[in-house]
């Protein structure tokens, strides 16, 4: 038998003004992005931004169906345009931010599993870390230094 202990560091700021301007920027962007997510069913409206490496922003929301399968998180919205309109450049960076009409969100809400999975291919594929940070609509900021940080022992093309 073998214990493997799996570990993850994080950076968690106060709020957007202690990021750094091209951070900001980022967070800044899915936030305007949030603000155009379509979700009239949950209320819960998410924005996301990737900043590539040759400095562009792509971002996307979350679009949600009556049928609520057929929606679609803001995340593989935004990284599959990525992938779309330009492909074979690298991912930096994600900024993730989520509100609710119901409530307010003061707490982090980092990529669901499908997300993950989704993203992780990316980095994979770039072999180069995307850094990762996410937000609630006020409050603290999560940063990871890669998205493979936030899913371990991720399932990918080499198991087919």
């Amino acid at each position: 038998m073998e214990k493997i202990e799996i570990k993850t560091s994080v950076t968690v700021y106060n709020s957007l003004p202690e990021l750094s301007e091209e951070d900001k920027n980022l967070m800044n962007t899915a936030i305007l992005a949030r603000a155009n997510a379509y979700a009239p069913y949950s209320k819960f409206k998410v924005g996301a931004s990737f900043l590539l490496e040759n400095g562009q922003i792509v971002s996307g929301n979350n679009q949600e169906n009556a049928a609520y399968p057929s929606g679609m998180c803001a995340e593989r919205v935004a990284v599959w345009k990525v992938g779309s309109e330009f492909p074979g450049i690298r991912i930096k960076k994600l900024a993730i931010t989520a509100a609710s009409e119901n409530a307010i969100v003061n707490k982090p809400i980092g990529p669901c599993g499908a997300c993950r999975q989704t993203l992780s291919e990316y980095e994979i594929n770039q072999k180069e870390p995307i850094e990762v940070l996410f937000m609630g609509e006020i409050g603290k900021i999560v940063k990871t230094t890669s998205l493979l940080s936030l899913l371990p022992f991720s399932f990918d093309s080499e198991y087919l």
